[in-house]
């Protein structure tokens, strides 16, 4: 059974996948991309394919490490995918968005879909019944919007997420709470609407970290999966690294 190796390096963490065959082994949360880490992953799993979706200025060194080991790929806008982006930009598209869309295509092909990723920002993304994607939006995530109060007012404090919140807080920590996560949540429920009144038989997805706690303060039914984004670069590993 072959074995893939997935990373997604984000702006807030460096992670991977492990595939046996198509089913999904294990997560692994990365302290950095040097090449003894690297190694060491590939020692351990002994991966025959890998790809890398970054946004950030990855250490260069990995990439000639996978590609002397494995079967390996780079995620960008030339890369094969389940999903087609007739936009004006397409090499400007984030490699985590193309990963996220094509997973959303592969388990609702043909319907139109809105994919909504919630990492350093809120990415949504939508999906035609034609596998088109045609863009979206992006607002700010959550630790952003938590340091920007901070950052931006004279004493207000950095607060950490807590999903123990009140609607109306009783102090300022709470008011904080209220504000960012309920406001997000409500900011997912308000966009998907819009989609919604738009396009009939919409099916949503919803996929990060904390996605499972946004769940609850949706009104909206969604499909929610921690995981998208690595399904995604499996099935787009599969069509590159033949």
């Amino acid at each position: 059974m072959i074995t893939t190796i997935c990373f997604d390096f984000g702006n807030t963490r460096l992670k991977c996948a492990v595939f046996r065959g198509p089913a999904l082994e294990k997560v692994i949360t990365l302290d950095n991309d040097d090449e003894q880490t690297i190694l060491g992953l590939i020692k351990q799993y002994a991966p025959s394919r890998s790809i890398l979706s970054s946004v950030i200025d990855h250490n260069p060194v990995m990439e000639a490490v996978l590609s002397e080991h494995t079967r390996f790929h780079i995620l960008n806008h030339h890369s094969k995918t389940p999903v087609t982006t007739p936009v004006s930009k397409p090499e400007t598209i984030g490699a985590d968005r193309l990963a996220i869309v094509s997973a959303a295509s592969a388990i609702f092909p043909g319907s139109h879909s809105l994919a909504i990723g919630l990492g350093t920002c809120i990415t949504y993304n939508f999906i035609n019944k034609h596998g088109e994607f045609l863009g979206g939006s992006i607002s700010p995530g959550m630790e952003i919007r938590f340091r920007s109060l901070e950052t931006f007012t004279a004493k207000l404090p950095l607060v950490k997420k807590d999903w123990n919140f009140p609607l109306s807080g009783y102090d300022t920590r709470t008011n904080i709470l209220s504000g960012v996560l309920l406001g997000m949540a409500k900011e997912i429920d308000g966009i998907i609407d819009a989609y919604a009144e738009r396009y009939t038989n919409l099916n949503v997805l919803l996929t990060g970290g904390d996605s499972a706690h946004f769940v609850r303060h949706l009104k909206n039914k969604i499909f929610a999966d921690p995981n998208l984004i690595f399904k995604g670069l499996y099935a787009i590993s599969e069509l590159n690294n033949v």
